[in-house]
């Protein structure tokens, strides 16, 4: 029972490291004809940022509520909330990026531009949150 919890938790970490970097790492836009001008994002590349800090502050509540849940939670009760959040953050992720997908032809009119590895790594975080949600939902606890 142990080694399972310590999985779960590394993996819950694991996707938690995945969204920061992901929702952290992103190119500073500026103008380059005017450096010192603030540059305001599409209303689109808001919503994707938004979407992406939703998706860290929602996982980092699953994994505060999972420890909260591990220490008051009878036996035999499942994880329901701790996994209700974890799917939420997923979900979270994979609508920014879905959106990030659709519109990125719009903002990189230039076709040398990549997606970059921001963005690859939110759609890795994606399935392993919903599989750590998903594990969570399915997990009892046991003494």
């Amino acid at each position: 029972m142990l080694l399972l919890l310590l999985g779960i938790l590394f993996l819950h970490v694991a996707v938690l490291v995945l969204l920061f970097v992901s929702t952290i790492v992103s190119p500073s836009l500026a103008i380059p004809s005017f450096p010192n001008q603030v540059f305001l994002p599409p209303e689109w590349l808001q919503s994707v940022q938004a979407t992406m800090v939703l998706s860290v502050i929602f996982s980092v509540l699953s994994l505060f509520l999972f420890f909260c849940q591990l220490f008051t939670l009878t036996k035999g009760g499942r994880f329901y909330i701790t996994g209700f959040f974890q799917i939420l953050a997923g979900l979270c992720v994979m609508s920014a990026a879905a959106i990030y997908t659709v519109r990125h032809s719009e903002w990189h009119v230039n076709t040398d531009y990549s997606y970059g590895f921001a963005y690859i790594l939110a759609w890795v975080a994606f399935p392993l949150a919903l599989l750590s949600g998903i594990i969570y939902v399915i997990l009892r606890k046991r003494e």
